[in-house]
């Protein structure tokens, strides 16, 4: 629930692009979904006291550990900031356990990639009114919002998505699964596209 108000706070208050928004809402369902695997909770039943210094550095270990890049986690750090600054003004917590963990080093090397706008512009490419285009449309909100290896993403299949739950189950390297949650965008898109998936399966054209 705080996280919702927390994303509506952004919207109705920052003034925040829905870019923004839904990249935040990604993050933070991302650190929720492993805080609840670590303390074997559902994600409903996690409440406030889980936002602990000790559990957003496992977060950032585990995606250190899973190849996320340092530019890529200090992005989900600032989400964490920004989402615990918000918690301790509204009175839910004391402190700044998201301020006390050091933002980790860019690499030397500038990686390559897309702003906010060019962003944006690669997510509404496809065309909706389109079979194919719903498709690419999918693909790349559950590619952007779920920050899968492309390897991951290729591999998916139609039983390893739950919508409802908003999760999607990964075998990653080594053949360990995770779930990974993504955001309403991204559900909103992939419940567009399945009906063509399902009518092109049974012999419709493109």
């Amino acid at each position: 629930a705080q996280v919702r108000a927390f994303l509506d706070h952004l919207r109705l208050n920052e003034n925040a692009s829905p870019h923004t928004v839904r990249a935040y809402e990604s993050d933070l369902a991302q650190f929720v979904a492993f805080v609840a695997a670590a303390l074997k909770l559902r994600r409903p039943d996690l409440t406030v006291d889980a936002f602990q210094h000790a559990h957003i550095r496992a977060f950032l270990g585990d995606l250190h550990a899973r190849g996320n890049s340092r530019a890529s986690a200090a992005r989900k750090l600032a989400a964490l900031r920004s989402f615990g600054r918000y918690l301790r003004r509204e009175g839910e917590i004391e402190g700044d356990p998201a301020g006390l963990v050091g933002t980790p080093k860019r690499e030397h090397r500038l990686p390559a990639h897309l702003g906010e706008a060019d962003m944006t512009r690669l997510l509404e490419m496809p065309d909706a009114s389109a079979p194919l285009g719903r498709r690419d449309r999918a693909i790349l909100e559950l590619f952007y919002a779920s920050g899968l290896r492309l390897s991951e993403l290729v591999g998916l299949g139609l039983g390893d998505l739950n919508l409802a739950g908003r999760v999607v189950r990964v075998l990653g390297k080594g053949g360990r699964e995770r779930i990974v949650p993504f955001n309403r965008s991204a559900e909103e898109a992939l419940r567009a596209w399945l009906p063509d998936r399902e009518a092109i399966a049974a012999g419709a054209p493109p």
